[in-house]
């Protein structure tokens, strides 16, 4: 015996919904089955099931790894490679 159902009408913009639909298709799902678990995942872990955050920019430590990473691009001389994990936790051990 299935359990009662009840609709829920809510407004989401159209490419959003669109998108959605073409990703949750991708996984067999349709969008009321999406939602649905979403809130029970919801129920489950009491709380929204992912970090919801108003960070638009990377932080300060990422912009500056960022920045390390393209000058370890544009001189990779300039940088120790190692050729395994092995070879690189001697060397830092030592």
């Amino acid at each position: 015996m299935s359990a009662a159902t009840t609709n829920v009408s809510i407004r989401v913009d159209k490419d959003i919904k669109s998108q959605a639909d073409a990703l949750f298709a991708e996984f067999g799902l349709n969008f009321t089955t999406a939602v649905n678990i979403f809130l029970r995942q919801t129920l489950r872990e009491g709380k929204i099931p992912f970090t919801i955050s108003l960070n638009k920019e990377p932080n300060k430590t990422t912009l500056e790894a960022l920045k390390e990473i393209e000058e370890m691009e544009k001189n990779p001389s300039a940088y120790k490679s190692y050729k395994n994990v092995d070879e690189m936790m001697e060397e830092l051990l030592k």
